[in-house]
């Protein structure tokens, strides 16, 4: 019995720790790749060398465990892989740490909370998320969407005083060298702008192509290396059209821009593509972008307790609507899941009621054959 439960208890709470861990690599991988590139590192060879790595170490796993699983590669899968390739190791990796190196870290995180707006829309069009205005668990994802991302810009933009917490005495302000934008002109920073939200539309983009070519591919592994792989090679294609005249930005020289590409290709590209993989086949790709938000609470409570960070009235109020929104977001899936349910039960029982109804139908005009026939012999008779 409570192995039972336990075994219910893990399977249903994988999808929640899978988003659990995007969340906390996506927030690590901020802070040390906005100090890299503080430091020098280049965007465009960034995105190259991540991709590598990530292709690199995913690889031979792909190519052991999945070599009884791989399907075979069709054209309609070998496009998607291309554009899969372009959309986000090239384009999104490029724009977004581009326009974060014209704005400061907080503004790129917070302009990164509009993407489950955009994916649950696009989701949306494209029929991947179940939606019905008029049935009340529809509305509660809407709303909670909407109180989501609302509560982020809550924890960007409310300052408030500080909250006091007793590790936290003597510590810092919530601004730090990583938000420095004090050379960053005005122009910059729209171009910036514009670059992260062009980003912001690829990432979505993504997850919506990647949720339809696993249909076509279910071998994640595999499809995680091949697009890591591609988008090195059109990365590399990018990079020499746009800085053929820099050919110093291929070396690294600082240990901070190894760091952040190593950690970047194992995590945040390998990593977090093959889990968000596995979260979306059994969640959707909605249900993925949704948690992202969280990744802003999640900064605020390493950076208080690791930095002696101060976390002030805004940011706790962020976060608590997050968290509301978030309740709403869950309660929705989960009624989704539970129609879902249903509508197979009743159609399994429907198949098993089926045959067994026709063949009594089948025995009725056997016997009333057999009673006409009867029938027919007395009256002979």
């Amino acid at each position: 019995m409570s192995n039972g439960w336990l075994s219910s208890f893990c399977k249903q709470g994988k999808p929640y720790m899978g988003v659990l861990f995007l969340q906390l690599g996506y927030a690590i991988n901020g802070i040390l790749v906005k100090s890299a590139l503080n430091e020098g590192l280049n965007p465009y060879t960034f995105s190259v060398y991540r991709n590598v790595v990530a292709a690199v170490a995913f690889g031979p796993f792909a190519l052991y465990f999945e070599r009884k699983i791989r399907t075979q590669m069709t054209f309609s899968v070998f496009w998607k892989i291309l554009l899969l390739a372009f959309i986000e190791p090239v384009m999104d990796q490029i724009l977004y740490y581009t326009g974060m190196k014209y704005t400061t870290a907080t503004f790129a995180i917070a302009m990164c909370n509009v993407l489950p707006a955009l994916t649950f829309v696009m989701a949306w069009i494209f029929r991947l998320e179940k939606v019905n205005v008029r049935k009340v668990h529809s509305q509660g994802k809407i709303l909670g969407t909407l109180i989501t991302v609302g509560g982020a810009m809550v924890m960007t933009l409310v300052n408030g005083p500080p909250v006091p917490l007793p590790w936290t005495k003597g510590g810092t302000g919530v601004h730090n060298s990583l938000d420095s934008s004090a050379t960053v002109s005005q122009d910059q920073h729209i171009k910036g702008a514009i670059m992260i939200t062009a980003g912001c539309f690829c990432w979505a983009s993504f997850y919506i192509l990647q949720a339809m070519t696993l249909k076509e591919y279910p071998a994640q592994l595999s499809l995680t290396t091949l697009i890591c792989m591609m988008g090195a090679l059109q990365g590399t294609v990018v990079t020499l059209v746009i800085e053929k005249a820099k050919s110093g930005i291929w070396s690294m020289h600082k240990e901070t821009e190894l760091v952040a590409t190593l950690y970047s290709g194992i995590v945040r590209s390998g990593a977090s593509y093959y889990v968000s993989g596995l979260v979306m086949k059994e969640k959707g790709p909605f249900f993925v972008t949704a948690f992202n938000p969280l990744g802003m609470v999640i900064v605020a409570i390493v950076s208080s307790f690791a930095l002696a960070e101060r976390l002030v009235l805004g940011r706790v109020v962020g976060a608590f609507i997050i968290v509301v929104g978030l309740y709403l977001i869950i309660w929705g899936k989960s009624k989704d899941s539970s129609l879902s349910s249903s509508k197979t039960k009743e159609i399994e029982t429907s198949d098993i009621e089926k045959p067994y109804l026709e063949t009594c139908k089948d025995q009725d005009q056997d016997g009333t054959k057999a009673r006409k026939e009867d029938d027919r012999s007395e009256a002979n008779v």
